[in-house]
C-alpha cells in the first residue's frame, strides 16, 4: 500500500515537512510506502472553469506539478495533505492545485482515505483544516481522525518539532490510516454502488 503526503507549503522543508514526516515515520514502520511531493514556491495555475477536463479527463493545463501530482494520485492508496495557515487559511498556491486536481480526476480519489495536517504560528488552524477537508467531502472519500485536530505550531522551520502534543496527534493520524487502509482493503463490505449525480440549479 502507497500514501501520498503533499506538502502545500513553498518551504521543501520547514513545518509543514516536520508535520507529514512524522505521519509518514508512523506509515513507515508498518510497511506502508509514502512519498511526499512539495508543490514548491513558483506560481501554481488556477482553475479557469473552462470544464474541458470533462472531456480529456485532466485539467486542460499541461504543467509539470499538475502531472505530477496526478499520477502520484492515481497510484496511491490514501492522501495526505499538508499545508501552512496564511491568513487564517491554506497557502493559496496549494488550493489553486487542488481545485482542479479534485475537480478533474476525482474519480481516482474516491473511497481512498484521506486526511488534512495544517501547521500555523498561533491561530487559524482550524478554518484551514475544515477548507482542505472540503475537498475530501466531496469526493466520497473516508476521513481519517486523530486524536485532535491536525494541527501542529511552530514558526520558524523546524520548530514544529518541539510541539509534543502536535506530534503525537500526527502519530495518531498515522495509525488510524493504517487502520482504516487494511480494513477497506481486506473488508467484505463492497464500495456504495453510486447513482448518476443531479445538479440542480438555483437559477433558472
Amino acid at each position: 500500500m502507497k500514501v501520498l503526503l503533499i506538502n502545500g507549503s513553498p518551504k521543501r522543508e520547514g513545518n509543514t515537512f516536520v508535520a507529514l514526516s512524522e505521519v509518514a515515520k508512523v506509515l513507515n514502520a508498518e510497511g506502508i510506502e509514502t512519498s511526499i511531493l512539495s508543490i514548491g514556491s513558483k506560481a501554481v495555475q488556477g482553475c479557469i472553469a473552462c470544464y474541458k477536463c470533462k472531456e480529456l479527463g485532466r485539467c486542460v493545463f499541461q504543467d509539470e506539478l499538475y502531472n505530477q501530482i496526478r499520477q502520484a494520485v492515481i497510484e496511491a492508496d490514501a492522501l495526505v495533505i499538508g499545508s501552512p495557515i496564511f491568513y487564517g487559511a491554506p497557502n493559496g498556491s496549494l488550493c489553486a492545485l487542488l481545485d482542479r486536481l479534485f475537480y478533474s480526476c476525482g474519480q481516482h480519489m474516491q473511497y481512498k482515505p484521506g486526511a488534512s495536517v495544517v501547521v500555523c504560528r498561533r491561530g487559524g488552524a482550524s478554518a484551514g483544516f475544515d477548507r482542505l477537508n472540503k475537498y475530501f467531502t466531496i469526493n466520497n472519500m473516508p476521513i481519517v481522525p486523530s486524536q485532535y485536530w491536525n494541527s501542529v505550531h511552530g514558526l520558524t522551520p523546524g520548530e514544529a518539532s518541539q510541539d509534543a502534543e502536535g506530534l503525537q496527534t500526527m502519530r495518531t493520524l498515522g495509525r488510524n490510516m493504517i487502520w482504516m487502509m487494511r480494513n477497506l482493503k481486506n473488508g467484505e463490505i463492497p464500495i456504495p454502488q453510486l447513482e448518476e449525480q443531479v445538479a440542480t440549479n438555483y437559477i433558472r
